[in-house]
């Protein structure tokens, strides 16, 4: 009998503002997915499209995210790892295995597993979970450009670039920036 397995990836450990998501995918062999990929080297339509057919032809698949809070009480690795322990715990069929991307196996998934270097490009399943990973995060994004559209999140979705670095330092931090990471705590060291 064929090992199940599940992949596991993570979108939003870089940006100073939002959430981190975590994605847990069990793909179902008898309905294939072409072109997955590391959600990376998709383009914004393709990952869209591959998103809602993850979401469609898998046997099981769980989202879940740490928000900013969570991330600067517990730092970004952990709330990395509690998003990712989330995501599976969202998994409604059971399974033999996980696999996940990355060098680090994470704390708190208490299953055999193991970590995978660069697996968002080796692993069908971590590349399904990086696509819903990355989508899901890139939605909660865009809404929060609604919200507080002066810091133009829907250009660099809370990364550190050029624009958005300009943009801190004309407003300040909103409610969604993490005030532990570098820029956004830069930003609070002048304030003291």
């Amino acid at each position: 009998m064929k090992q199940i397995l599940v992949g596991i990836d993570e979108a939003g450990r870089g940006p100073l503002a939002g959430r981190v998501y975590a994605a847990s995918v069990i793909l179902d062999a008898s309905k294939k997915i072409s072109g997955l990929n590391d959600s990376k080297k998709l383009s914004h339509e393709k990952r869209s499209e591959l998103y809602y057919e993850i979401k469609e032809k898998s046997l099981s698949y769980g989202i879940a995210y740490c928000s900013n809070e969570e991330i600067d009480k517990i730092n970004i690795l952990n709330a990395s790892f509690l998003a990712m322990k989330r995501s599976l715990e969202k998994i409604n069929t059971s399974f033999d295995y996980v696999l996940v991307d990355g060098n680090i196996f994470p704390f708190g998934i208490d299953i055999k597993g193991e970590a995978v270097v660069k697996g968002d490009s080796k692993v069908e399943e971590i590349m399904a979970a990086s696509i819903l990973a990355k989508v899901e995060r890139d939605l909660y994004m865009e809404k929060m450009n609604d919200k507080y559209p002066e810091y133009g999140f829907e250009k660099h979705k809370g990364y550190p670039t050029k624009l958005h670095f300009e943009l801190l330092k004309k407003y300040g931090p909103c409610p969604i920036h993490r005030k532990t990471f570098k820029g956004v705590k830069d930003f609070f060291d002048t304030l003291f």
